[in-house]
């Protein structure tokens, strides 16, 4: 079935690459774990094979290749048996360099991805906080511009590479009153004065380090601000859903891995007189984790698709990363089973397994999370667009606080729209905002006059409408939305506001 997703080409840089690991990784896996460090200079030898930057653009060293391969580069390095190198590489690739890649300038882009793209430079990403994590819109750190740079202060912490690496990709408050629309992202050398990095000590991952890094007074370049004031919330909303993404197919990943090693443990090892791989309870077992991890990754596959061909799959990406995550803590927990008491020694890999999946549904979002993300999309027709097709979301400079100040706004999306044929008013109650569409264009005004329908809407719940947080259908269906007049009318809404 792999063949729908991988061509020749796929599999070669797959054979490649597994060869890379089998030689210079695996072997080597125990004492990085131990030392909990992984030296540099293998990221640069994968750097310099071109198992680096796959997908980035040839001007900065990478190869411009699709998301496929960066598929088969997720699944191969969660196999190596330590979730501590594979996160390593997956925060810079993944999690922190294409923020630069997407929405920084052209200085910043040339400054900082060749080195992602080689393996010189280590990068992370830093959104949690103390006291927030998921709840990004309120977080605490700080930059306020002062003169030609920003005086960053505040603190991060869970941040993977932090002491390991170069830079942080920093979320920020540049207005700390705007809630969402003050939030930027801003490159944070980490060897700028007033930068400390305290290492953690944690359950898995120990190849990796996590660390706590705090900003006193920290004086970063106005220049190295990602995109623009304001939207790095919206930035985040779409980076986010490929890191779960990468999660989500590093997650069945190690689920392969984990039964492969189980499975020749089982065929290994005898009791009372046979293989254990002969007693039913365990084969039954296998065959049901096998099943499993053959649907999730099939579904993940699907979900890789929707990416490659530049779809914002918000709902099937956090899907995806839910069932792969959980999955591969049930998968984990099952395969150490099998092994008994050596399950439990560190001698064996599928303990440092059960142990690195752990994080699997906490980080990038947790379970929880993804469920009420997943709810709000199939419960509430909530729908999420991305920051750059969505700057109505996110614009500042507008006040959308009433139809005044929306008008021009409205105008330029109606008049983008296919003419009506009639005329239809939206009352707000206080206000209305009529649309003449019986020309060869659609004119908006603020005329309170008689139209061939009329829909009765919340201002708020209007203004959802054309961010495109509410789909007009279900909000009829709802009861958000009160038509009166011509019901042909109002299904145009749809083309309206698509």
């Amino acid at each position: 079935m792999n063949s729908y997703y991988f061509d020749e080409g796929h599999e070669l840089f797959r054979e490649s690459l597994k060869a890379f690991l089998q030689k210079e990784v695996i072997p080597n896996i125990d004492k990085w774990e131990e030392d909990q460090r992984i030296p540099r200079d293998v990221w640069e030898k994968m750097g310099d094979m071109g198992f680096l930057g796959l997908s980035y653009p040839e001007e900065f060293g990478g190869a411009h290749l699709d998301f496929f391969y960066d598929v088969i580069f997720c699944e191969e390095i969660a196999k190596v048996f330590s979730g501590g190198f594979a996160i390593t590489q997956a925060v810079v690739q993944y999690m922190s360099g294409p923020y630069i890649l997407k929405y920084g300038s052209q200085k910043l882009k040339e400054k900082y991805l060749p080195g992602i793209i080689s393996g010189k430079t280590i990068s992370c990403i830093g959104i949690s906080e103390p006291t927030a994590g998921s709840d990004v819109a309120n977080i605490k750190t700080t930059a306020m511009l002062s003169g030609d740079h920003y005086l960053v202060n505040g603190s991060k912490t869970f941040i993977t590479n932090a002491v390991y690496g170069d830079f942080v990709v920093c979320v920020v408050k540049t207005d700390p009153k705007a809630g969402p629309d003050g939030v930027s992202l801003l490159i944070v050398d980490l060897d700028n004065e007033g930068v400390s990095r305290t290492k953690l000590r944690k359950l898995g991952w120990h190849a990796s380090d996590t660390a706590e890094l705090a900003f006193d007074n920290v004086k970063v370049p106005k220049e190295n601000l990602i995109g623009k004031e304001g939207q790095g919330f919206y930035y985040l909303m779409g980076g986010l859903q490929v890191e779960r993404l990468v999660g989500a197919i590093m997650g069945y990943g190690a689920c392969e891995a984990a039964m492969e090693y189980t499975l020749q443990y089982m065929a290994d090892r005898s009791a009372f007189g046979r293989p254990i791989n002969k007693f039913q309870v365990l084969r039954h077992r296998m065959a049901q984790l096998a099943s499993e991890i053959e649907s999730c990754k099939q579904f993940v596959l699907h979900c890789s698709r929707l990416n490659n061909d530049d779809k914002y799959a918000v709902k099937e990406c956090s899907m995806a990363k839910l069932l792969a995550t959980e999955l591969s803590d049930k998968t984990m927990t099952q395969c150490l089973q099998s092994f008994g008491g050596y399950g439990y020694m560190e001698d064996f890999k599928i303990a440092r397994m059960f142990r690195d999946s752990r994080i699997g549904t906490i980080g990038g979002g947790t379970s929880e999370i993804m469920r009420e993300i997943i709810a709000k999309m199939v419960i509430d027709d909530i729908s999420y667009k991305q920051a750059e097709k969505n700057n109505l979301n996110n614009n500042k400079t507008n006040d959308m606080s009433n139809v005044d100040n929306i008008l021009q706004t409205i105008q330029e999306r109606a008049g983008k729209a296919d003419s009506l044929n009639n005329t239809l008013k939206f009352n707000f109650g206080d206000e209305q905002l009529y649309i003449d569409g019986t020309g060869d264009k659609n004119m908006v005004s603020v005329d309170d006059k008689a139209a061939d329908c009329q829909v009765d809407i919340g201002f708020d719940d209007f203004m959802s409408l054309i961010k495109g947080d509410l789909n007009p259908m279900a909000a009829v269906m709802g009861g958000k939305i009160k038509i009166k007049g011509d019901m042909g009318v109002a299904m145009k809404l749809q083309t309206l506001f698509s």
